[in-house]
């Protein structure tokens, strides 16, 4: 079971990666800090020096239409951002 599921490639990521040496990734749920660390490491060869998560929750809406009401939501995930020792890079961009 791979940990990350894939990197967050947004303008702030990437000014933050850029400037402070931070990365995004998108995590399975139910993974904690150490186990998101040891995947960083293991799949990059970098050293990892503090990880902050957050959880997204679901979104809910509802539309009225001609035919009823719709409803729907988007699944509930989780994020992580790796602050890498000075000196170490991540090119995410190559498996693109």
């Amino acid at each position: 079971m791979n940990i990350l599921i894939k990197p967050i490639i947004t303008e702030k990521a990437t000014s933050d990666s850029e400037l402070l040496n931070r990365y995004g990734f998108e995590v399975m749920p139910t993974a904690n800090k150490i186990q998101i660390k040891n995947a960083v490491e293991a799949t990059y060869g970098v050293t990892v020096t503090k990880v902050r998560t957050m959880n997204v929750r679901v979104e809910r809406k509802t539309k009225f239409t001609k035919s009823g009401m719709q409803v729907g939501k988007t699944k509930a995930s989780k994020k992580a951002f790796v602050q890498l020792q000075d000196g170490d890079t991540i090119d995410l961009y190559s498996n693109l």
